[in-house]
């Protein structure tokens, strides 16, 4: 269609804007005006995208930490480890670090936009997980018997801890901590 490739790039210009301006003044300095002046595109058509800036934030948040995190290559380990590598590269090596904590903040005062969050990131990450689970339930590679919705809660718990008050480093020796924790709690038992 010819006007979704300007759709498309309207876009484009605008999250990479907002992730310019995240990375040079952080969520308190995030402004539409700002956006629109980085991108070249006028306020307006960032509004009919994002109704606000905390919209738009969820957008970036999405596009860095990625919704089809957890693949499903028959190897729950190798799968969980993978996953969770990218999401503390995104973590880590983007302003994430520091855009999380204040979107989590906005997310409890804000029931329409944590609706929107947990629409737009939180289930669709946590469903792909599900599915790699599930595979490993079928291949017995997991006792079918878990909570599952504890196991998701758990799966990423330590990294977005670490991510939200910084007391500790994000890195690869908490990744295979939390995969280790992980497996131990889906291993299935044996007879």
């Amino acid at each position: 269609m010819p006007g979704r490739a300007r759709e498309d790039r309207i876009d484009a210009a605008v999250l990479a804007a907002t992730r310019q301006v995240l990375d040079d003044n952080g969520y308190a300095g995030l402004s539409i005006g700002e956006v629109a002046t980085r991108s070249g595109i006028h306020r307006p058509a960032i509004y009919r995208r994002w109704p606000s800036k905390r919209h738009l934030v969820v957008a970036v948040v999405a596009e860095l930490l990625g919704v089809r995190p957890t693949p499903d290559t028959g190897d729950l380990r190798a799968d969980l480890t993978a996953a969770l590598r990218d999401l503390v590269g995104a973590l880590r090596d983007t302003s994430l670090d520091r855009v999380l904590p204040a979107l989590v903040a906005d997310l409890a005062n804000d029931p329409e936009l944590r609706a929107h969050f947990l629409a737009t990131v939180f289930e669709p990450r946590r469903e792909t997980t599900a599915t790699a689970l599930r595979a490993a339930m079928t291949r017995g590679e997991v006792d079918p018997g878990i909570d599952l919705d504890f196991v998701l809660d758990t799966v990423a718990a330590p990294i977005y801890f670490r991510a939200l008050f910084g007391h500790l480093p994000l890195d690869d020796a908490l990744v295979e901590s939390s995969v280790d924790a992980v497996m131990r709690l889906v291993r299935p038992l044996s007879g």
